[in-house]
């Protein structure tokens, strides 16, 4: 068994360890420490301003009365062990696309878990320009962004691998 993390991209899955703890840390200090909708300025065009995401990313399907909780829910939970399962698959020799599904999977375990446990997500990290906000976000999010646009690097580094395989 312990081979078997030595050897694959189970390896990295410290970084969805990682992931998780700092996300649930971050959102149990923004709950404990600010009042929901509360905005706190840290730049000018940065604030943390604690919002309830009752959807998937930039509110999606937020208003749809409840059912998306187990919907978003399930989606995370399939792709996650599909995760699993690829970071098992992985060679020793790959590392960039390991450390990519483990940050993914890391985002998908922190936010699915606000989901199961609070029927919504926490999200604090607000950006703006003048009066125009990005929809908040939290460290899952980030950890799931960090993820894909490390899949989308290890498409270019590796092409000459990815084509040799096909």
């Amino acid at each position: 068994m312990l081979n078997l993390f030595k050897s694959t991209g189970l390896r990295f899955t410290w970084i969805s360890i990682i992931a998780v703890i700092l996300d649930q840390w971050t959102k149990q200090a923004v709950v404990d420490s600010m009042q929901l909708y509360q905005s706190i300025e840290i730049m000018p065009f940065f604030n943390f301003t604690y919002v309830h995401n009752y959807g998937a990313a930039f509110s999606f399907l937020y208003d749809a009365g409840g059912w998306q909780v187990y919907f978003l829910s399930a989606i995370a939970l399939g792709v996650s062990g599909l995760i699993i399962w690829w970071l098992k698959s992985t060679t020793r020799q790959q590392v960039l696309l390991p450390v990519a599904f483990s940050f993914i999977l890391g985002g998908a375990i922190g936010n699915v878990y606000d989901r199961i446990v609070h029927g919504y997500v926490i999200d604090f990290i607000d950006f703006y320009y003048g009066t125009f906000h990005w929809p908040a976000f939290n460290i899952a999010d980030s950890a799931i962004f960090i993820g894909a646009a490390l899949l989308i690097i290890d498409m270019f580094v590796n092409k000459e691998a990815n084509d040799i395989e096909q």
